[in-house]
Protein backbone atom coordinates (compact mmCIF):
# COMPACT_ATOMS: atom_id res chain seq x y z
CA UNK A 1 0.00 0.00 0.00
CA UNK A 2 1.37 3.41 -1.01
CA UNK A 3 1.25 5.72 1.99
CA UNK A 4 1.93 9.43 2.39
CA UNK A 5 1.40 11.72 5.35
CA UNK A 6 -0.64 14.18 3.32
CA UNK A 7 -2.46 13.70 0.04
CA UNK A 8 -3.41 16.88 -1.81
CA UNK A 9 -5.97 16.33 -4.58
CA UNK A 10 -5.64 18.87 -7.38
CA UNK A 11 -2.49 20.71 -8.53
CA UNK A 12 -4.33 23.98 -9.11
CA UNK A 13 -4.27 27.44 -7.57
CA UNK A 14 -4.77 26.33 -3.95
CA UNK A 15 -3.47 22.76 -4.17
CA UNK A 16 0.02 23.73 -5.33
CA UNK A 17 0.29 26.20 -2.47
CA UNK A 18 -0.85 23.57 0.05
CA UNK A 19 1.55 20.90 -1.21
CA UNK A 20 4.44 23.30 -1.64
CA UNK A 21 4.17 24.63 1.89
CA UNK A 22 3.53 21.27 3.59
CA UNK A 23 6.60 19.79 1.88
CA UNK A 24 8.82 22.53 3.32
CA UNK A 25 8.98 20.27 6.39
CA UNK A 26 11.19 17.32 5.32
CA UNK A 27 9.40 15.11 7.85
CA UNK A 28 6.17 15.38 5.85
CA UNK A 29 5.70 12.94 2.99
CA UNK A 30 3.42 14.80 0.59
CA UNK A 31 1.62 13.52 -2.49
CA UNK A 32 0.22 16.06 -4.95
CA UNK A 33 -2.09 14.42 -7.47
CA UNK A 34 -3.44 15.94 -10.70
CA UNK A 35 -5.92 14.57 -13.23
CA UNK A 36 -4.19 16.37 -16.09
CA UNK A 37 -0.61 16.42 -17.27
CA UNK A 38 2.15 18.88 -18.07
CA UNK A 39 1.37 22.56 -18.62
CA UNK A 40 4.61 23.22 -20.50
CA UNK A 41 2.97 24.34 -23.75
CA UNK A 42 3.61 27.49 -25.75
CA UNK A 43 0.08 28.87 -25.45
CA UNK A 44 0.03 28.15 -21.72
CA UNK A 45 3.33 29.91 -21.13
CA UNK A 46 2.61 32.93 -23.32
CA UNK A 47 0.21 35.25 -21.47
CA UNK A 48 -1.79 36.19 -24.56
CA UNK A 49 -2.45 32.52 -25.31
CA UNK A 50 -5.43 32.31 -22.98
CA UNK A 51 -7.97 32.26 -25.81
CA UNK A 52 -6.16 29.36 -27.48
CA UNK A 53 -6.70 27.22 -24.38
CA UNK A 54 -10.48 27.49 -24.18
CA UNK A 55 -11.18 24.59 -26.51
CA UNK A 56 -8.04 22.53 -25.92
CA UNK A 57 -9.57 19.42 -24.36
CA UNK A 58 -6.19 17.92 -23.46
CA UNK A 59 -5.70 20.82 -21.06
CA UNK A 60 -9.25 21.68 -20.14
CA UNK A 61 -12.27 20.04 -18.48
CA UNK A 62 -14.47 21.89 -21.02
CA UNK A 63 -17.62 21.91 -18.92
CA UNK A 64 -21.04 23.28 -19.87
CA UNK A 65 -23.75 24.41 -17.48
CA UNK A 66 -27.35 23.32 -17.51
CA UNK A 67 -29.64 25.65 -19.47
CA UNK A 68 -30.41 28.85 -17.59
CA UNK A 69 -34.05 29.91 -17.48
CA UNK A 70 -33.16 33.58 -16.94
CA UNK A 71 -30.56 33.77 -19.70
CA UNK A 72 -32.81 32.64 -22.54
CA UNK A 73 -32.15 28.93 -22.04
CA UNK A 74 -28.44 29.25 -22.76
CA UNK A 75 -25.85 26.71 -21.64
CA UNK A 76 -22.63 28.48 -20.67
CA UNK A 77 -19.18 27.11 -21.46
CA UNK A 78 -16.95 26.75 -18.39
CA UNK A 79 -13.29 26.11 -19.21
CA UNK A 80 -11.37 24.78 -16.19
CA UNK A 81 -7.70 23.88 -16.28
CA UNK A 82 -6.91 20.17 -16.42
CA UNK A 83 -3.13 20.29 -16.10
CA UNK A 84 -0.45 21.30 -13.65
CA UNK A 85 -1.46 24.67 -12.29
CA UNK A 86 -5.16 23.94 -12.82
CA UNK A 87 -7.16 26.97 -13.81
CA UNK A 88 -4.21 29.25 -12.94
CA UNK A 89 -2.74 27.81 -16.17
CA UNK A 90 -5.67 28.96 -18.33
CA UNK A 91 -6.93 32.13 -16.61
CA UNK A 92 -6.43 35.80 -17.48
CA UNK A 93 -3.65 36.15 -14.85
CA UNK A 94 -5.30 39.18 -13.19
CA UNK A 95 -4.06 39.57 -9.62
CA UNK A 96 -6.96 40.88 -7.54
CA UNK A 97 -7.43 40.00 -3.90
CA UNK A 98 -10.91 41.34 -3.33
CA UNK A 99 -12.05 44.00 -0.86
CA UNK A 100 -11.07 43.84 2.84
CA UNK A 101 -14.77 43.85 3.75
CA UNK A 102 -15.18 40.53 1.89
CA UNK A 103 -13.02 38.76 4.45
CA UNK A 104 -14.37 40.62 7.45
CA UNK A 105 -17.79 39.42 6.28
CA UNK A 106 -16.54 35.82 6.18
CA UNK A 107 -15.42 36.19 9.77
CA UNK A 108 -18.77 37.68 10.81
CA UNK A 109 -20.49 34.56 9.46
CA UNK A 110 -18.82 32.45 12.13
CA UNK A 111 -15.36 31.92 10.69
CA UNK A 112 -12.77 33.20 13.18
CA UNK A 113 -9.35 33.82 11.70
CA UNK A 114 -10.62 34.82 8.25
CA UNK A 115 -10.91 38.59 8.68
CA UNK A 116 -8.84 40.93 6.53
CA UNK A 117 -6.12 41.37 9.15
CA UNK A 118 -5.86 37.58 9.39
CA UNK A 119 -5.60 36.84 5.65
CA UNK A 120 -3.41 39.78 4.58
CA UNK A 121 -0.22 38.09 5.89
CA UNK A 122 -0.95 35.08 3.66
CA UNK A 123 -1.46 37.25 0.59
CA UNK A 124 1.87 38.90 1.37
CA UNK A 125 3.57 35.58 2.09
CA UNK A 126 2.81 34.19 -1.35
CA UNK A 127 3.67 37.31 -3.31
CA UNK A 128 6.82 38.54 -4.99
CA UNK A 129 5.62 41.88 -6.28
CA UNK A 130 7.90 43.70 -8.71
CA UNK A 131 7.05 46.93 -6.87
CA UNK A 132 8.79 45.54 -3.78
CA UNK A 133 7.66 44.71 -0.27
CA UNK A 134 5.34 47.00 1.69
CA UNK A 135 2.69 46.83 4.38
CA UNK A 136 0.30 45.63 1.64
CA UNK A 137 2.50 43.61 -0.71
CA UNK A 138 5.08 40.86 -0.35
CA UNK A 139 8.47 41.10 -2.02
CA UNK A 140 10.04 37.66 -1.67
CA UNK A 141 7.24 35.10 -1.99
CA UNK A 142 7.14 32.41 -4.67
CA UNK A 143 4.38 34.00 -6.81
CA UNK A 144 5.53 36.76 -9.17
CA UNK A 145 3.09 39.69 -9.51
CA UNK A 146 4.03 42.32 -12.06
CA UNK A 147 2.90 45.44 -13.88
CA UNK A 148 2.18 45.36 -17.64
CA UNK A 149 5.32 45.61 -19.76
CA UNK A 150 3.50 47.97 -22.15
CA UNK A 151 0.90 50.64 -21.49
CA UNK A 152 -1.69 51.19 -24.18
CA UNK A 153 -2.62 54.78 -25.16
CA UNK A 154 -6.30 53.86 -25.27
CA UNK A 155 -6.12 52.51 -21.72
CA UNK A 156 -4.33 55.65 -20.55
CA UNK A 157 -7.13 57.70 -22.08
CA UNK A 158 -9.77 55.46 -20.52
CA UNK A 159 -8.31 55.98 -17.06
CA UNK A 160 -8.09 59.75 -17.69
CA UNK A 161 -11.70 59.83 -18.88
CA UNK A 162 -12.78 58.03 -15.71
CA UNK A 163 -10.97 60.62 -13.64
CA UNK A 164 -12.71 63.35 -15.61
CA UNK A 165 -16.12 62.13 -14.46
CA UNK A 166 -15.11 61.77 -10.82
CA UNK A 167 -13.61 58.25 -10.62
CA UNK A 168 -10.11 58.81 -9.21
CA UNK A 169 -6.97 57.35 -10.71
CA UNK A 170 -5.29 55.31 -7.98
CA UNK A 171 -1.86 53.72 -7.83
CA UNK A 172 -2.86 50.20 -6.78
CA UNK A 173 -6.18 48.38 -7.14
CA UNK A 174 -5.18 46.08 -4.27
CA UNK A 175 -4.54 48.87 -1.77
CA UNK A 176 -6.57 51.60 -0.08
CA UNK A 177 -8.94 53.12 -1.05
CA UNK A 178 -9.85 49.97 -3.11
CA UNK A 179 -12.03 52.12 -5.33
CA UNK A 180 -10.97 53.92 -8.48
CA UNK A 181 -9.23 53.25 -11.80
CA UNK A 182 -5.84 51.78 -12.67
CA UNK A 183 -3.98 49.14 -14.63
CA UNK A 184 -4.25 45.60 -13.32
CA UNK A 185 -1.26 43.72 -12.02
CA UNK A 186 -0.83 40.17 -13.30
CA UNK A 187 0.77 36.85 -12.38
CA UNK A 188 3.39 37.09 -15.13
CA UNK A 189 7.11 36.46 -14.66
CA UNK A 190 9.51 37.80 -17.29
CA UNK A 191 6.93 37.55 -20.06
CA UNK A 192 5.68 34.08 -19.09
CA UNK A 193 2.54 33.01 -17.26
CA UNK A 194 3.13 32.42 -13.56
CA UNK A 195 0.78 29.66 -12.46
CA UNK A 196 0.52 28.28 -8.97
CA UNK A 197 2.50 25.28 -10.21
CA UNK A 198 5.39 27.33 -11.62
CA UNK A 199 5.45 29.36 -8.38
CA UNK A 200 5.10 26.74 -5.64
CA UNK A 201 6.04 23.34 -7.09
CA UNK A 202 8.29 23.50 -10.16
CA UNK A 203 11.22 25.28 -8.41
CA UNK A 204 11.40 22.68 -5.60
CA UNK A 205 10.11 19.44 -7.13
CA UNK A 206 13.50 17.96 -7.94
CA UNK A 207 15.12 18.99 -4.67
CA UNK A 208 12.50 17.74 -2.21
CA UNK A 209 12.55 13.97 -1.89
CA UNK A 210 9.50 14.15 0.37
CA UNK A 211 7.30 15.68 -2.37
CA UNK A 212 5.77 13.33 -4.94
CA UNK A 213 3.82 14.54 -7.97
CA UNK A 214 1.40 12.15 -9.66
CA UNK A 215 -0.11 13.33 -12.97
CA UNK A 216 -2.77 11.99 -15.33
CA UNK A 217 -4.34 10.28 -12.35
CA UNK A 218 -7.99 10.94 -11.59
CA UNK A 219 -9.22 10.60 -8.04
CA UNK A 220 -12.47 8.64 -7.99
CA UNK A 221 -13.38 8.97 -4.31
CA UNK A 222 -12.07 9.50 -0.82
CA UNK A 223 -11.91 6.27 1.17
CA UNK A 224 -13.73 6.79 4.48
CA UNK A 225 -13.55 4.21 7.26
CA UNK A 226 -15.81 4.87 10.22
CA UNK A 227 -15.83 8.65 10.45
CA UNK A 228 -12.29 9.24 9.16
CA UNK A 229 -10.73 9.63 5.70
CA UNK A 230 -7.99 7.05 5.23
CA UNK A 231 -7.04 7.29 1.56
CA UNK A 232 -8.11 7.89 -2.01
CA UNK A 233 -9.05 5.64 -4.90
CA UNK A 234 -7.26 6.64 -8.09
CA UNK A 235 -7.52 5.67 -11.74
CA UNK A 236 -4.36 5.98 -13.82
CA UNK A 237 -3.67 4.36 -17.19
CA UNK A 238 -6.96 2.50 -16.92
CA UNK A 239 -6.03 0.86 -13.60
CA UNK A 240 -7.47 1.62 -10.18
CA UNK A 241 -5.65 1.56 -6.87
CA UNK A 242 -5.93 2.96 -3.35
CA UNK A 243 -3.34 5.31 -1.85
CA UNK A 244 -3.29 5.74 1.92
CA UNK A 245 -2.94 8.94 3.96
CA UNK A 246 -1.26 8.59 7.35
CA UNK A 247 -2.34 12.06 8.43
CA UNK A 248 -4.79 13.99 6.25
CA UNK A 249 -6.36 14.33 2.82
CA UNK A 250 -6.87 17.80 1.36
CA UNK A 251 -9.32 18.31 -1.50
CA UNK A 252 -8.14 21.18 -3.70
CA UNK A 253 -9.88 20.04 -6.87
CA UNK A 254 -11.71 23.33 -7.31
CA UNK A 255 -15.22 24.59 -6.69
CA UNK A 256 -16.69 22.21 -9.25
CA UNK A 257 -14.80 19.00 -8.58
CA UNK A 258 -14.24 19.16 -4.82
CA UNK A 259 -18.00 18.87 -4.10
CA UNK A 260 -18.24 16.16 -6.75
CA UNK A 261 -15.55 14.15 -4.96
CA UNK A 262 -17.25 14.60 -1.61
CA UNK A 263 -20.55 13.33 -3.01
CA UNK A 264 -18.87 10.38 -4.73
CA UNK A 265 -17.34 9.57 -1.35
CA UNK A 266 -20.68 9.59 0.46
CA UNK A 267 -20.50 13.12 1.87
CA UNK A 268 -23.48 15.27 0.92
CA UNK A 269 -27.25 15.30 1.05
CA UNK A 270 -28.15 11.83 2.28
CA UNK A 271 -31.37 11.48 0.31
CA UNK A 272 -29.69 12.48 -2.96
CA UNK A 273 -26.76 10.17 -2.34
CA UNK A 274 -29.00 7.22 -1.63
CA UNK A 275 -31.01 7.95 -4.78
CA UNK A 276 -27.73 7.76 -6.72
CA UNK A 277 -26.82 4.46 -5.05
CA UNK A 278 -24.06 5.94 -2.87
CA UNK A 279 -23.80 5.05 0.82
CA UNK A 280 -24.04 8.11 3.04
CA UNK A 281 -20.96 8.63 5.19
CA UNK A 282 -21.81 12.15 6.38
CA UNK A 283 -25.09 13.97 5.81
CA UNK A 284 -24.06 17.47 4.71
CA UNK A 285 -26.83 18.98 2.56
CA UNK A 286 -24.69 22.02 1.74
CA UNK A 287 -22.25 20.06 -0.44
CA UNK A 288 -22.61 21.46 -3.95
CA UNK A 289 -24.94 24.28 -2.89
CA UNK A 290 -24.15 28.02 -2.62
CA UNK A 291 -22.52 28.12 -6.10
CA UNK A 292 -21.60 31.69 -7.03
CA UNK A 293 -19.99 33.24 -10.08
CA UNK A 294 -19.49 36.67 -11.62
CA UNK A 295 -21.79 37.47 -14.56
CA UNK A 296 -20.80 40.31 -16.86
CA UNK A 297 -22.11 42.42 -19.70
CA UNK A 298 -19.72 42.46 -22.69
CA UNK A 299 -19.28 45.71 -24.62
CA UNK A 300 -17.28 46.43 -27.79
CA UNK A 301 -16.34 49.69 -29.49
CA UNK A 302 -14.81 50.15 -32.92
CA UNK A 303 -11.93 52.57 -32.49
CA UNK A 304 -9.33 54.36 -34.58
CA UNK A 305 -6.69 51.91 -35.92
CA UNK A 306 -3.87 53.05 -33.64
CA UNK A 307 -6.06 52.51 -30.60
CA UNK A 308 -6.41 48.71 -30.87
CA UNK A 309 -4.13 45.67 -30.77
CA UNK A 310 -6.43 43.64 -33.05
CA UNK A 311 -4.25 44.12 -36.12
CA UNK A 312 -1.15 43.02 -34.19
CA UNK A 313 -2.60 39.58 -33.44
CA UNK A 314 -3.90 38.80 -36.93
CA UNK A 315 -2.54 38.51 -40.47
CA UNK A 316 1.21 38.81 -41.04
CA UNK A 317 1.62 41.04 -38.00
CA UNK A 318 0.94 38.15 -35.65
CA UNK A 319 4.09 36.41 -36.90
CA UNK A 320 6.12 39.51 -36.13
CA UNK A 321 4.65 39.55 -32.64
CA UNK A 322 5.44 35.84 -32.36
CA UNK A 323 9.11 36.39 -33.23
CA UNK A 324 9.31 39.32 -30.83
CA UNK A 325 7.95 37.11 -28.08
CA UNK A 326 10.20 34.13 -28.85
CA UNK A 327 13.33 36.24 -28.99
CA UNK A 328 12.70 38.87 -26.33
CA UNK A 329 9.65 37.77 -24.29
CA UNK A 330 8.11 41.11 -25.17
CA UNK A 331 5.24 42.47 -27.22
CA UNK A 332 1.53 41.73 -27.19
CA UNK A 333 2.01 37.99 -26.54
CA UNK A 334 3.73 38.79 -23.23
CA UNK A 335 0.65 40.60 -21.89
CA UNK A 336 -2.72 39.74 -20.43
CA UNK A 337 -5.69 41.03 -22.40
CA UNK A 338 -7.36 42.34 -19.22
CA UNK A 339 -5.29 45.48 -18.93
CA UNK A 340 -7.23 47.76 -16.60
CA UNK A 341 -10.29 48.21 -14.45
CA UNK A 342 -12.51 50.72 -12.75
CA UNK A 343 -13.93 49.71 -9.37
CA UNK A 344 -16.94 51.71 -8.24
CA UNK A 345 -20.26 51.49 -6.43
CA UNK A 346 -23.59 51.29 -8.23
CA UNK A 347 -25.06 53.35 -5.37
CA UNK A 348 -23.59 55.77 -2.85
CA UNK A 349 -25.44 53.82 -0.17
CA UNK A 350 -23.08 50.85 -0.58
CA UNK A 351 -20.04 50.43 1.64
CA UNK A 352 -17.75 48.98 -1.05
CA UNK A 353 -17.51 48.77 -4.85
CA UNK A 354 -19.89 46.28 -6.46
CA UNK A 355 -18.87 46.93 -10.09
CA UNK A 356 -15.62 46.10 -11.87
CA UNK A 357 -15.40 47.59 -15.36
CA UNK A 358 -12.52 46.05 -17.30
CA UNK A 359 -11.25 47.57 -20.55
CA UNK A 360 -9.02 45.65 -22.94
CA UNK A 361 -7.03 47.22 -25.81
CA UNK A 362 -8.35 44.58 -28.22
CA UNK A 363 -11.75 43.07 -28.93
CA UNK A 364 -12.98 39.52 -29.36
CA UNK A 365 -16.21 37.62 -29.35
CA UNK A 366 -17.11 34.55 -27.28
CA UNK A 367 -19.04 32.00 -29.28
CA UNK A 368 -21.55 29.65 -27.62
CA UNK A 369 -19.34 26.56 -27.91
CA UNK A 370 -16.35 28.28 -26.36
CA UNK A 371 -14.34 29.70 -29.27
CA UNK A 372 -12.72 33.10 -28.79
CA UNK A 373 -12.37 35.03 -32.07
CA UNK A 374 -10.49 38.34 -32.38
CA UNK A 375 -12.58 40.88 -34.30
CA UNK A 376 -11.54 41.88 -37.83
CA UNK A 377 -11.96 45.61 -37.17
CA UNK A 378 -9.91 47.76 -34.76
CA UNK A 379 -11.75 47.41 -31.50
CA UNK A 380 -11.58 47.56 -27.72
CA UNK A 381 -13.74 45.49 -25.41
CA UNK A 382 -15.10 45.82 -21.92
CA UNK A 383 -16.67 43.61 -19.32
CA UNK A 384 -19.03 45.18 -16.81
CA UNK A 385 -18.80 42.73 -13.90
CA UNK A 386 -21.15 42.57 -10.92
CA UNK A 387 -18.87 41.74 -8.00
CA UNK A 388 -21.28 40.54 -5.30
CA UNK A 389 -24.19 38.83 -7.03
CA UNK A 390 -27.16 37.62 -5.06
CA UNK A 391 -27.83 34.68 -7.38
CA UNK A 392 -26.98 31.21 -6.10
CA UNK A 393 -26.73 27.89 -7.92
CA UNK A 394 -25.61 24.31 -7.36
CA UNK A 395 -23.36 21.44 -8.40
CA UNK A 396 -24.74 17.89 -8.41
CA UNK A 397 -23.80 14.43 -9.59
CA UNK A 398 -25.00 13.35 -13.02
CA UNK A 399 -24.59 9.75 -11.83
CA UNK A 400 -22.53 7.62 -9.47
CA UNK A 401 -19.97 7.18 -12.27
CA UNK A 402 -16.86 9.05 -11.01
CA UNK A 403 -15.71 9.67 -14.58
CA UNK A 404 -18.95 11.44 -15.57
CA UNK A 405 -18.93 15.24 -15.52
CA UNK A 406 -21.04 16.79 -12.75
CA UNK A 407 -24.14 18.90 -13.39
CA UNK A 408 -23.93 22.66 -12.93
CA UNK A 409 -26.75 25.17 -12.56
CA UNK A 410 -25.45 28.63 -11.63
CA UNK A 411 -28.89 30.31 -11.84
CA UNK A 412 -27.41 33.45 -13.32
CA UNK A 413 -29.62 36.54 -12.82
CA UNK A 414 -32.03 34.66 -10.56
CA UNK A 415 -31.74 37.57 -8.14
CA UNK A 416 -33.37 40.50 -10.02
CA UNK A 417 -31.11 43.01 -8.28
CA UNK A 418 -28.13 41.52 -10.14
CA UNK A 419 -29.47 42.75 -13.48
CA UNK A 420 -30.48 46.15 -12.08
CA UNK A 421 -26.99 46.92 -10.79
CA UNK A 422 -25.27 45.57 -13.91
CA UNK A 423 -27.34 47.91 -16.09
CA UNK A 424 -26.14 50.82 -13.96
CA UNK A 425 -22.60 49.66 -14.76
CA UNK A 426 -23.30 49.56 -18.51
CA UNK A 427 -24.47 53.16 -18.44
CA UNK A 428 -21.47 54.25 -16.37
CA UNK A 429 -19.17 52.50 -18.84
CA UNK A 430 -20.81 54.34 -21.71
CA UNK A 431 -20.35 57.61 -19.88
CA UNK A 432 -16.62 57.00 -19.48
CA UNK A 433 -16.17 55.96 -23.12
CA UNK A 434 -18.10 59.06 -24.21
CA UNK A 435 -15.82 61.39 -22.24
CA UNK A 436 -12.56 63.05 -23.24
CA UNK A 437 -9.91 62.01 -24.00
CA UNK A 438 -10.93 58.41 -24.84
CA UNK A 439 -14.05 59.55 -26.75
CA UNK A 440 -11.82 60.89 -29.53
CA UNK A 441 -10.70 57.32 -30.26
CA UNK A 442 -14.21 55.85 -30.52
CA UNK A 443 -15.71 55.35 -33.99
CA UNK A 444 -18.93 53.65 -32.83
CA UNK A 445 -20.32 51.25 -30.27
CA UNK A 446 -20.57 47.78 -31.78
CA UNK A 447 -21.98 45.94 -28.72
CA UNK A 448 -24.67 46.28 -27.49
CA UNK A 449 -24.91 49.16 -29.97
CA UNK A 450 -26.13 52.73 -29.72
CA UNK A 451 -29.72 51.67 -30.47
CA UNK A 452 -29.89 49.71 -27.19
CA UNK A 453 -30.92 52.45 -24.75
CA UNK A 454 -33.88 51.26 -22.71
CA UNK A 455 -33.66 49.00 -19.68
CA UNK A 456 -35.48 46.37 -21.71
CA UNK A 457 -32.92 46.55 -24.53
CA UNK A 458 -29.95 46.36 -22.16
CA UNK A 459 -31.49 43.54 -20.14
CA UNK A 460 -32.00 41.59 -23.38
CA UNK A 461 -28.31 42.09 -24.16
CA UNK A 462 -27.30 40.97 -20.67
CA UNK A 463 -29.39 37.80 -20.95
CA UNK A 464 -28.55 36.84 -24.52
CA UNK A 465 -24.91 37.90 -24.85
CA UNK A 466 -23.74 38.21 -21.24
CA UNK A 467 -21.13 35.78 -20.03
CA UNK A 468 -19.50 34.62 -16.83
CA UNK A 469 -16.24 35.50 -15.13
CA UNK A 470 -15.23 31.83 -14.71
CA UNK A 471 -14.94 32.58 -11.00
CA UNK A 472 -17.04 29.72 -9.61
CA UNK A 473 -16.82 29.48 -5.81
CA UNK A 474 -18.75 28.61 -2.68
CA UNK A 475 -19.84 24.98 -3.14
CA UNK A 476 -18.30 23.66 0.11
CA UNK A 477 -18.78 26.76 2.17
CA UNK A 478 -17.06 27.46 5.44
CA UNK A 479 -19.22 28.10 8.48
CA UNK A 480 -21.31 26.80 11.36
CA UNK A 481 -24.84 26.79 9.94
CA UNK A 482 -26.73 23.79 8.63
CA UNK A 483 -25.50 24.29 5.07
CA UNK A 484 -21.82 24.66 5.96
CA UNK A 485 -19.47 21.94 4.72
CA UNK A 486 -16.21 22.86 6.47
CA UNK A 487 -15.34 24.68 9.67
CA UNK A 488 -13.00 27.64 10.01
CA UNK A 489 -10.03 25.23 10.00
CA UNK A 490 -11.36 23.88 6.65
CA UNK A 491 -12.11 20.47 8.22
CA UNK A 492 -15.10 18.69 6.70
CA UNK A 493 -17.91 18.50 9.25
CA UNK A 494 -18.40 14.94 10.44
CA UNK A 495 -15.35 13.44 8.70
CA UNK A 496 -11.99 13.41 10.47
CA UNK A 497 -8.70 13.94 8.62
CA UNK A 498 -10.40 15.48 5.58
CA UNK A 499 -10.26 19.13 4.53
CA UNK A 500 -11.26 21.23 1.56
CA UNK A 501 -8.87 24.02 0.57
CA UNK A 502 -9.86 25.92 -2.57
CA UNK A 503 -12.45 28.45 -3.76
CA UNK A 504 -15.26 26.09 -2.78
CA UNK A 505 -14.90 27.12 0.89
CA UNK A 506 -15.78 30.79 0.26
CA UNK A 507 -19.08 31.64 1.99
CA UNK A 508 -19.46 34.58 -0.39
CA UNK A 509 -17.58 35.46 -3.56
CA UNK A 510 -14.78 38.01 -3.38
CA UNK A 511 -15.06 41.38 -5.10
CA UNK A 512 -12.75 40.71 -8.01
CA UNK A 513 -10.87 37.94 -9.79
CA UNK A 514 -10.62 34.85 -7.61
CA UNK A 515 -7.20 33.34 -8.34
CA UNK A 516 -5.28 35.33 -5.70
CA UNK A 517 -7.82 34.51 -2.94
CA UNK A 518 -7.64 30.81 -3.86
CA UNK A 519 -3.85 30.87 -3.51
CA UNK A 520 -4.24 32.66 -0.18
CA UNK A 521 -6.65 29.91 0.96
CA UNK A 522 -3.99 27.33 0.07
CA UNK A 523 -1.35 29.23 2.02
CA UNK A 524 -3.55 29.55 5.10
CA UNK A 525 -4.73 25.93 4.87
CA UNK A 526 -1.15 24.64 4.87
CA UNK A 527 -0.36 26.74 7.93
CA UNK A 528 -3.41 25.41 9.80
CA UNK A 529 -2.66 21.81 8.84
CA UNK A 530 0.87 22.11 10.18
CA UNK A 531 -0.38 23.79 13.36
CA UNK A 532 -2.95 21.04 13.94
CA UNK A 533 -0.41 18.27 13.15
CA UNK A 534 -2.68 15.23 13.10
CA UNK A 535 -0.81 12.18 14.47
CA UNK A 536 0.22 9.50 12.00
CA UNK A 537 -1.95 6.42 11.94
Amino acid sequence: METYDYIVVGAGSAGCAVAGRLSEDPANRVLLIEAGGSADHFWVNSPAGMGKLFLEKRLNWSYFTEAGSRIEGRSIYWPRGRMLGGTSSVNGMVYMRGHPRDFDHWESLGNPGWGWNDVLPYFRKSESNTRGASDIHGGDGPLRVSDPIMRSPVIDDYLSAAAGIGIPRINDLNAPPYEGADYHQHTIRDGRRESSYTAFIAPVLNSRRNLTLLTKAQVLRVVIEGNAATGIEVQQDGRRRVISAAREIVLSAGSLNSPQLLMLSGVGDGAKLQAAGIETRAHLPGVGQNLQDHWFAPMIWEVTPGSSYNSRVSGLAKYIEGMKYLLLRKGVLAMSASASAVFLRSSDDLQQPDLQMVLRPLSYTFHPKGAVIVDSFPGVSAGVVLLNPGSRGWVDLASADPLAAPLFQPNYLSDPDDARRTLIGIRKMRRIMGSAPVAARVVNERMPGAAAQSDEDLLHHLKTVGNCGWHQVGTCKMGRDGMAVVDARLRVHGVDRLRVADGAIMPTITAGNTNAPCIMIGEKAADMIRQDAAPRR
